[in-house]
């Protein structure tokens, strides 16, 4: 708002809202001092211009302009109030002259847009305001002028809420106006009308000899009149020039609020903006607002649909609601109800009229940064577009050649000569040299210059844009003064129009104001083309006609206003009428013009030359920058012949990369002796690593990877591009020129060709190289290059939306090593995100990239010279709404080289196609299989190769979809046709399968069984590419309607899978690529995704076991307690399910969550239901287990419970003998000696007494039984002579058992040591163990802890050792078993039975030893004795007693509390039992090689569950007593001090239960015995006999039985070692129960150990490491050489075996027998380097323990003996 009055009317000061404080105000008659200040009222934000005291100055018509000026300067959007500013009461002269001082100022047109402000010096002042009104006419015809509106506030301004109704009533007074606010327009249209009016004519008299009079002097001066009408000329004319510029950019900016870009000037829209995938990038129908039209525009542009430049908003008109209608009468004549005009409506279109689409097109190329514009301008030329050549800033007065743009973009055209030689040209348009025709309009015409000049292109086709094209309006604001430029591309055809290329710049807008653009380019054009109105001679625009006349260029004038046909009006000049003229008849009359014209002129155009004269994009700092450093790098190249250049300077991955690609899938495919044979290509791939280290540092690479390194992000960004420009410029042309030769010197020149080829993709690739040869053998120098950055610089490529090289299609490799790197970089910046992995199968120069470009705007190489060679993968990100619908955060998109190569053939291996195929349809979540056409033949040979690749991955369980497309359908809308086309694809496809089913030996019927397929939604037909011949026809609208439902088809689709992570996709690649090195796909697939997953899954299993078996072991104890202390007799299954439920449940939980939220739920889904029933089945068997050993300790208990009751009877008489004799002795002092001696003489009477009748229990030597039993069955001397040479002790490890063995008749016994597969030293070792085992648990069923040890125990031991032996050899065929044999294995199994009998026999001693067991009691029954006597009452004895009495419960239960506790501590801290049975197994290799220990391996090797659990009991044993004893005992005594408060709570409570009840000794001793039920044993049955009802002072006893518990507590505590013995369960048990409940069924060949945690898994067993065959004594046949093949290596092999007498090829081993059959072995490297190390350390071992040797095909090779312990131990880090 403008604030006009005199000073008086208001008063400054700090509380002036409006005008707050100046010290010393503006100078009113200086409009330079004026400012605008920013206000603030109720949240409204406003400004004021101070403009008081401007009517004290004099007011001049200039003075008035510079007014206006300053207000314009300060508010460029225009003025929303005028607030005349009026004090009440007595108007002055000044006052009055406001409202004519604001007309002259400003225009009658300010006055709608004014208000007087009323001020008042005090309050009351206000209420006289009507008053004043109704007496003052001078007010009545001031507010007569603006409309009667006023308002009245303080004169100080200062109320806030008088301000706030101020502001209300502005708003109603813009509410009443047409316009929102006056604007200078408005001004200077005023103006101008008052220009052009005719002076009124004035009638008067002419006194004194009819002189006029003028002024006050009578003085009339002509020159003053010219002088002000100059000044008032000037001073309108750069107004108006303002205005304009300013009208201008209020309407570009308007346009760029409407298309929500305001924003976007400065921060610049990026193809990141809208190459995200969103829900808006799915919709397929036309925007339906404003803001959409941006993202819309590039949307149809990214899927090059050409009606990209036709989007618009379309105001549709609905009924008549906006049509002006007329009621006609009956009466009106058709005359004027046709041409009548109507009356002007209200319709808020006309107001309001669409966007101009090439405003939209340009409004988004100034909003984009450098990128999205290069972006831009490839898809419009490939949309056959023109192209923005010089634009105008719309918010700069630069003109800018945005030369960067064409960088990308190459055309293709055949060129005819004159002797009709058709030549093929193919280059990047920026290097073009081509003859240019310049079009250009001079003023206002009736007829489109761009709609001729696409007559001379395509007819229909519209390459630029014209006032006739859909969506065009008459006004635009962003196109005028733009050049576009084209260019015409003949196809070498006679319809051609012009014969060469040529390029036409078209300038928009009247060339007049386009000075520098129609100079610059008329000067560089061959031919200019000019488009002129009706001119007169005087008229300006003749001036520029007349210089192109006399120039020597040809000059084509196009008339708009003349209707004749062309006419040469002199040499190269040529004038052509356009009116009322038919459009073909100027097309061919033009282009014949064009065509003379050409043929005189020689000048040639390049874009470069333009750019010269312009501000170019590429004079950007980092634009700049970038190309100096690719420029470097170029000029490495010069001299150098193009097919040379990788060669030189991409060393790595030439000859020496290809080298090693063989050799790696030469070592699955050995020959000989297959571990030498793999030895000796293994050091020659190092040796290649070593090549290519020396030779893999180039300048180029240093160059490149300096830069990567040391430029910022944009320049970065720059230098990538300009490499790949350079590098296509290096590359293209001598491509072309190989090209030009004839058919038969191409084959001559193929690997030119291909050396030629130069990108990009090649430094990447170099840079992968150096990186693997490096790595491969870190350490061994220092690199020049940072190479471990390699990694980190292809990621950041990557991200930044480049496709990186997945496969080497020149050496059809995968650099895995490198891969994994790239990878874990993109991992470490983005997060491990989950990725939808799109592929793309089919036949070579299908349009597969173009497809893929077109859909998700990607950068694959495309066109027919440059095919993809391998498979590249880029990224597409997801929007947060699309990421959290579809449950993945990127696409990321694999394209891959055609099928069916023909530069291939020769080269490639016979299942090329085959492997490639399964590669990128296992590798993708969905693959897209592209058929070009419907040709029979191109399409078996796909349907073949994919239906083969879909079948293999459902043998192998991954689970890809697929869509099928059709591409180049004729018609595709033909309803029948495609039902028809359907039927027959569904009818191959069924075909294929069955074909591929006999191949792959699977049982499938149709395509059907092999994926999830539906032929109606799954199957997708595209119209062709191109809407005409190339190369001037544009895209197809149909096929980009095709493409966008397509996307949205496999969008939809995604949301099912998921996708994988970034770290799945990585296993994924290994997996398939690894197996795809094999000829057996789906036999030497390994899916290390689900094996990780189920390793993980096994580790968590072993947590919620343990959670289970802990809360089990728990529960016992306390029942256990419970029937000791005679509170329960039987335990029920529902009580132990119930005492467990709390703790099952959360296991239940934790299973749910795991498997819900897990990264890899999809993998383990398959396994949720049997871990589901495994975990209840552990549950179950828990209970069982618990119930069963409580049910024995019950039964245990009833059986001794005639024993328990005599103990407690003599127990009671011997306290009530110690008190008798205590009170007899009690008045006799007597010292500690003579009490001793007294009590030991009256002890053997007692004990004698009371042991009457019954009889002492003897250790048995048990050792004598099994000596005598022997000496029965077997020869004395044979049983001694082998008890002597203790040959037995080591029978279960022997490597070589013909000792032991005899040949039956008709066998050699020369073979003796070459034993078949049913009698080997491996079945016989089996037997040995089987029998241990039985033995074991035999032996412990046996119930001598309960009732003795009886020798028949032993009998029974050697009769099952005999039965078994026998069985065994009467299956054999070939052998018996010598009597050494029985004899020592009867002595190896006796000697576990004596053990376990002996151990058990002295616990039942202990136990039931009526004699033995009061001996243990004598101490205590003396010091209750020794009580009595020193005088201490019966509380305090009776206090001891108890004391004395739970002593040994509370030691029990600590130590049961212990073992659980010491458990649980080693499970959390000792790392070998922390994780699965894999993890404790590495610990036990670890363990192995440290101690180097020959006789443990093969104790290992041969019995690892028994080697297993030693290991676990040595582990915790030295736990116990070594390494954290110290932390034992305090665990214990901390245990100890939880059982104390656990006894003084229970005798607490009973003392204030006694008290509380008044009861007596007895309730006393009720209560305290039930309080400690479930913690210790102690029953109040066991104090019955004895006489204590002389206790009634129970506090007195409370603190008597606190101090004694303090004494034993610290005797307790006392102790200094751990009582291994007073373990009911000792740790180790429990520990052993946990980690070796699970598989142990060890590999046929090597004896590796199958990992799964899980006893009776589901599938087969598996290792993830197998081992040497030699270790397990396999010889190679008819020799005595130990085998040193790995098992992954044999199966890769052709080699065969042999197994009960029958040979059975390794790739064919589980025919072998159901041993056999149960393993899965895949053909791999997985290999450890421990075993070749142990094989070398222990050889001669291995050899005397298996008596064979390791010479002649078992030979070790050279390599293995450089591995070192530190090797081995190193290489166990790669178990899983």
């Amino acid at each position: 708002m403008v604030l006009i009055g005199s000073r008086r009317s208001v008063r400054r000061g700090s509380g002036n809202i409006l005008l707050g404080r100046e010290d010393s105000p503006p100078d009113a008659s200086e409009p330079s001092q004026k400012t605008a200040r920013r206000c603030e009222v109720s949240a409204r934000c406003f400004s004021v211009i101070d403009m008081m005291g401007s009517l004290d100055a004099e007011l001049s018509q200039d003075t008035a302009d510079h007014h206006m000026h300053r207000c314009a300067s300060l508010c460029e959007e225009g003025i929303h109030a005028f607030l005349l500013a009026v004090p009440l009461g007595a108007l002055t002269d000044e006052d009055k002259a406001g409202m004519e001082w604001l007309r002259r100022s400003f225009g009658e047109r300010a006055l709608a847009f004014t208000m007087i402000l009323f001020t008042y010096e005090r309050e009351e002042e206000q209420d006289t305001i009507v008053d004043d009104l109704k007496n003052n006419t001078v007010l009545e015809q001031l507010l007569e002028k603006c409309g009667g509106r006023y308002h009245t506030c303080s004169n100080a301004m200062s109320n806030p809420s008088e301000i706030a109704v101020l502001l209300e009533r502005i708003d109603s007074m813009l509410s009443e106006n047409t316009q929102r606010c006056y604007t200078w327009d408005m001004c200077n249209i005023e103006k101008r009308e008052k220009e052009q009016s005719p002076p009124p004519v004035e009638h008067c008299s002419e006194p004194d000899g009819g002189k006029p009079v003028s002024g006050d002097n009578g003085e009339h001066s002509d020159n003053n009149e010219l002088e002000d009408k100059a000044m008032l000329s000037e001073s309108h004319e750069p107004l108006e020039e303002l205005s304009k510029t300013r009208h201008k950019d209020t309407e570009v900016e308007e346009l760029m609020h409407r298309l929500h870009l305001e924003d976007k000037h400065h921060a610049k829209l990026t193809t990141a903006d809208f190459l995200t995938i969103s829900s808006l990038s799915l919709h397929q129908h036309e925007p339906q607002e404003e803001k959409e039209l941006a993202f819309a525009f590039l949307q149809k542009l990214l899927m090059l649909d050409y009606r990209a430049r036709y989007t618009t908003i379309k105001h549709e008109i609905h009924g008549n609601a906006n049509i002006a209608s007329e009621t006609v009468g009956a009466e009106e004549s058709a005359f004027n109800a046709l041409f009548s005009k109507n009356p002007p409506t209200d319709n808020q279109a006309d107001k309001n009229t669409h966007i101009h689409p090439m405003d939209i097109q340009m409004a988004v190329f100034h909003c984009a940064d450098s990128f999205l514009k290069q972006y831009m301008v490839t898809k419009l030329s490939l949309c056959q577009y023109a192209l923005p050549l010089l634009v105008p800033n719309p918010f700069t007065p630069e003109i800018e050649c945005p030369l960067w743009t064409f960088r990308q973009i190459t055309k293709s055209w055949k060129s005819t000569d004159v002797d009709n030689v058709v030549t093929s040209r193919c280059m990047p348009i920026y290097k073009a040299e081509t003859p240019m025709v310049f079009a250009f309009r001079l003023g206002s015409v009736s007829c489109s210059k761009s709609q001729l000049l696409n007559g001379l292109f395509n007819q229909r086709h519209s390459t630029f844009f014209h006032r006739h094209c859909p969506g065009s309006s008459k006004k635009r604001l962003l196109m005028d003064g733009v050049v576009e430029i084209a260019w015409y591309c003949p196809a070498g055809k006679p319809t051609d129009n012009f014969e060469n290329c040529i390029a036409f710049c078209n300038l928009h807008g009247d060339a007049e104001d386009s000075e520098k653009q129609r100079e610059v380019l008329t000067r560089a054009a061959s031919v200019n083309i000019v488009l002129l109105p009706g001119l007169s001679q005087e008229d300006r625009r003749m001036g520029i006609v007349e210089e192109l006349f006399h120039s020597p260029k040809p000059l084509i004038c196009l008339l708009a206003e003349d209707n004749s046909a062309v006419t040469q009006v002199s040499p190269g000049k040529f004038k052509m009428g356009l009116k009322d003229r038919n459009q073909s008849d100027i097309s061919e009359e033009l282009t014949k013009t064009i065509r003379g014209s050409m043929s005189k002129s020689c000048q040639r155009f390049k874009l470069m030359d333009v750019a010269k004269h312009f501000r170019a994009d590429e004079d950007d700092e980092d634009c700049r920058k970038g190309m100096e450093c690719a420029l470097k790098m170029k000029k490495l190249f010069e001299g150098i012949a193009p097919y040379k250049i990788k060669e030189k300077f991409l060393p790595c991955q030439g000859k020496l990369w290809h080298d090693w690609c063989q050799k790696n899938k030469d070592l699955y495919r050995l020959q000989g002796n297959v571990e030498k044979h793999k030895s000796s290509i293994q050091e020659d791939m190092k040796e290649i690593r070593r090549q290519q280290r020396e030779s893999g540092q180039s300048d180029l690479m240093k160059l490149f990877v300096g830069n990567l390194l040391s430029l910022t992000s944009d320049q970065r960004t720059y230098f990538l591009k300009w490499v790949g420009i350079l590098l296509d410029d290096c590359s293209s042309d001598k491509l072309s020129d190989l090209h030009h030769n004839r058919q038969k010197e191409l084959e001559h020149i193929s690997e030119q060709l291909n050396a030629a080829t130069f990108g990009l993709e090649h430094i990447l690739r170099e840079m992968g190289q150096i990186y693997e040869s490096w790595q491969c053998q870190p350490g061994r120098s220092k690199p020049k290059l940072n190479i471990t950055a390699f990694p980190e610089m292809a990621a950041e490529i990557m991200i930044s939306g480049y496709p990186v090289e997945l496969m080497d299609g020149d050496a059809a490799h995968v650099p895995l090593r490198w891969i994994d790197a790239v990878l874990d970089k993109v991992i470490e910046k983005l997060g491990d995100k989950r990725v939808f992995v799109l592929s793309v199968l089919g036949i070579q120069s299908t349009g597969k990239s173009t497809m893929l470009n077109a859909m998700f705007g990607l950068q694959f190489a495309v066109s027919a010279g440059r095919c993809t060679r391998g498979a590249f993968m880029q990224l597409v990100s997801l929007s947060e709404e699309m990421t959290a619908k579809l449950n993945f955060d990127y696409v990321l998109v694999v394209d891959t080289e055609g099928l069916r190569a023909l530069e291939l053939a020769g080269k490639a291996t016979l299942h090329h196609d085959n492997e490639l195929a399964t590669f990128v349809i296992g590798v993708g979540n969905m693959t897209l299989i592209n058929i070009f056409g419907e040709n029979p033949a191109e399409m078996q040979d796909i349907l073949q190769i994919a239906v083969q690749a879909f079948l293999r991955m459902k043998k192998v369980k991954l689970s890809p979809s697929c869509v099928f497309v059709h591409q180049n359908v004729g018609d595709i809308t033909a309803g029948e046709k495609n039902m028809e086309g359907k039927r027959r694809l569904q009818e191959k496809l069924d075909d294929m399968t069955r074909l591929a089913a006999k191949e792959e030996m699977c049982d499938v019927e149709c395509f059907s069984d092999v994926i999830a397929f539906d032929i109606q939604r799954d199957v997708k037909y595209f119209a062709q590419l191109w809407e005409g011949s190339p190369p001037m026809a544009p895209p197809n609208p149909c096929y980009s309607e095709s493409i966008q439902d397509l996307k949205k088809t496999i969008l939809s689709k995604s949301s099912k899978p998921g996708g994988v992570t970034l770290s799945q996709f990585k296993r994924r690649i290994h997996d398939l690529w690894n197996a795809l090195l094999n000829e057996n796909f789906v036999f030497s697939f390994k899916n290390t995704l689900e094996i990780a997953a189920y390793r993980k899954l096994e580790v968590q299993y072993t947590e919620w076991t343990w959670k289970l078996r802990s809360a089990m072991l728990h529960i016992e104890n306390k029942l256990q307690n419970r029937i000791d202390n005679e509170k329960l007799e039987t335990v029920e299954t529902n009580f132990l399910m119930q005492g467990i439920k709390g703790c099952y449940e959360d296991v239940e939980k934790s299973m749910k969550q795991y498997f819900k939220d897990d990264r890899d739920k999809e993998v383990l889904v398959q396994w949720r239901g049997k871990f589901e029933y495994k975990i209840k089945e552990l549950r179950d068997d828990l209970v069982k287990g618990t119930k069963r050993k409580l049910e024995e300790v019950a039964q245990q208990k009833a059986a001794r419970k005639n024993l328990d009751e005599k103990r407690t009877q003599y127990e009671n008489m011997l306290f009530n003998k110690s008190k008798e004799l205590a009170i007899n002795l009690k008045h006799k002092a007597k010292d500690e000696k003579e009490l001793k001696r007294e009590f030991d003489s009256v002890w053997k009477v007692w004990v004698s007494d009371l042991t009457k009748g019954t009889t002492s229990i003897t250790d048995k030597n048990i050792w004598d039984d099994v000596q005598r039993i022997l000496t029965e069955v077997h020869e004395c001397s044979l049983v001694y002579n082998q008890m002597e040479c203790a040959s037995f002790k080591d029978i279960c490890h022997k490597g070589d058992y013909s000792q032991y063995v005899s040949l039956k008749k008709h066998h050699d016994l020369s073979n003796t040591r070459e034993v078949s597969e049913d009698a080997s030293a491996e079945s016989i070792r089996g037997l040995i163990q089987d029998i241990e085992r039985h033995t074991e648990i035999l032996v412990k069923e046996k119930p001598v802890a309960e009732m003795g040890y009886n020798d028949s125990y032993i009998q029974e031991v050697l009769n099952y050792v005999q039965r078994r032996v026998k069985e065994f050899e009467s299956k054999s065929t070939r052998y018996a078993f010598k009597k050494e044999f029985m004899v020592d294995l009867s002595l190896y199994m006796c000697v576990i039975a004596e053990r376990t009998f002996s151990e058990h026999h002295r616990a039942f001693r202990k136990a039931n030893d009526a004699l033995a067991y009061l001996e243990d009691k004598k101490s205590q029954y003396y010091r209750i004795f020794r009580s009595y006597c020193q005088g201490a009452t019966s509380t305090t004895v009776f206090a001891d007693f108890i004391c004395s009495k739970l002593k040994p419960s509370i030691l029990l239960s600590v130590y049961d509390k212990t073992a659980i506790n010491v458990a649980e501590e080693m499970r959390a801290s000792f790392p070998a039992f922390s994780g699965n049975r894999s993890n404790l197994e590495k610990h036990i290799l670890r363990s192995l090689a440290e101690e180097e220990n020959f006789n443990n391996f093969m104790a290992y090797i041969h019995n690892p569950r028994k080697y297993f659990q030693q290991f676990i009991s040595n582990a915790v044993n030295k736990y116990l007593f070594e390494g954290k004893s110290s932390r034992i005992l305090t665990m214990i005594k901390n245990n100890i001090k939880l059982k104390q408060h656990c006894v003084e709570r229970a005798a607490e409570t009973a003392t204030a239960h006694v008290k509380r009840e008044c009861a007596d000794i007895h309730m006393w001793l009720k209560s305290f015995s039930n309080a400690l039920t479930d913690e210790l044993k102690f029953t109040e049955s066991g104090l019955k006999g004895i006489d204590y009802r002389d206790i009634t002072n129970f506090d007195f006893l409370l603190e008597r039985l606190t101090e004694g518990m303090a004494k034993v507590i610290s005797e307790l505590n006392e102790v200094s070692s751990v009582n291994v013995e007073m373990f009911r369960e000792k740790p180790d048990e429990i520990l052993i129960r946990q980690l070796c409940r699970c598989c142990w069924v060890q590999c046929p060949f090597c004896k590796a150990i199958c990992t799964n945690t899980m006893e009776g898994h589901p599938g087969d067993h598996s290792v993830p490491f197998h081992r040497t065959n030699g270790i397990n004594g396999w010889k190679y046949r008819g020799t005595k050489y130990l085998c040193i093949s790995f098992c992954t290596t044999s199966v890769a092999s052709d080699k065969s075996f042999w197994s009960s007498d029958e040979k059975f090829p390794y790739k064919k081993y589980r025919e072998a027998g159901p041993k056999y059959a149960c393993w899965s072995i895949t053909p791999d490297h997985s290999e450890l380097p421990y075993w070749k190390w142990f094989v070398c350390r222990f050889q001669k071992d291995l050899e005397g323990y298996y008596k064979k040797t390791f010479q002649g095909s078992g030979e070790i090779p050279t390599a293995w003996r450089n591995f070192k312990k530190e090797d081995a131990l190193k290489s166990l880090d790669e178990l899983i």
